[in-house]
């Protein structure tokens, strides 16, 4: 998915790196349906927007409309980072997911942080991922071509290599929103509700072949 599109707020500033893990969180179980996180940033929060204009909404609504018997539960937050997310894993596997959408990396990328490093980050999540029986689904993110032709080509290679290392789906970068002022907010980095609806559409046609009725 994702870049031309995501980046730090000003609101939310991005993670650094983690400190002490906390605690293992204690989620308390509201249904017996499996469970989709959607593990990202602003992105993936609908940053920008009302409540239920988000991806993960739409995607709640695509699935819930084809049938699917699964609850979608976002773990989104603005301006955060790979590090980041390797500090919040214990939040995500304390849901039991059955499937995880990986949607982050866009900040390391538009802080300049070394390539090696997110990828040493998202390889490791989607490891833990895996170990805990999940399925993980990656979100293809594209830096802005103005970050420099070996930094950008280097990271936009990183999530297909890591796709291919791993073994789990790649989900296309929708150049469709992120190229059409219509589908984008004013900042030109989120969607807007419309986009977000073309943005889960993508993610379920890959996200589909991995479900279960």
């Amino acid at each position: 998915m994702f870049v031309l599109l995501g980046g730090c707020t000003k609101e939310t500033p991005a993670a650094s790196e983690p400190g002490p893990a906390p605690p293992p969180p204690v989620v308390k179980k509201t249904s017996d349906r499996p469970v989709i996180v959607a593990f990202g940033d602003s992105l993936s929060a609908g940053f920008g927007l009302e409540p239920g204009q988000s991806y993960p909404d739409y995607l709640q609504q695509i699935l819930d409309k084809q049938g699917y018997s699964y609850r979608v539960i976002p773990e989104a937050l603005s301006g955060d980072t790979s590090s980041g997310g390797v500090a919040r894993l214990e939040l995500v596997l304390a849901h039991q997911p059955r499937i995880v959408v990986l949607e982050l990396g866009a900040n390391d990328g538009l802080r300049g942080i070394p390539v090696s490093r997110t990828r040493e980050n998202l390889s490791s999540m989607i490891e833990r991922f895996k170990a805990a029986g999940a399925k993980v689904l990656l979100a293809s993110i594209m830096l802005p071509r103005n970050y420099g032709a070996a930094y950008t080509r280097e990271f936009d290679g990183m999530y297909p290599e890591l796709a291919r290392k791993h073994g789990i789906p790649l989900i296309p970068f929708p150049a469709d929103v992120a190229l059409n002022p219509k589908l984008m907010l004013p900042d030109a980095l989120h969607p807007n509700a419309e986009g977000n609806v073309k943005v889960a559409e993508n993610v379920f046609r890959t996200l589909q072949p991995l479900l279960a009725r």
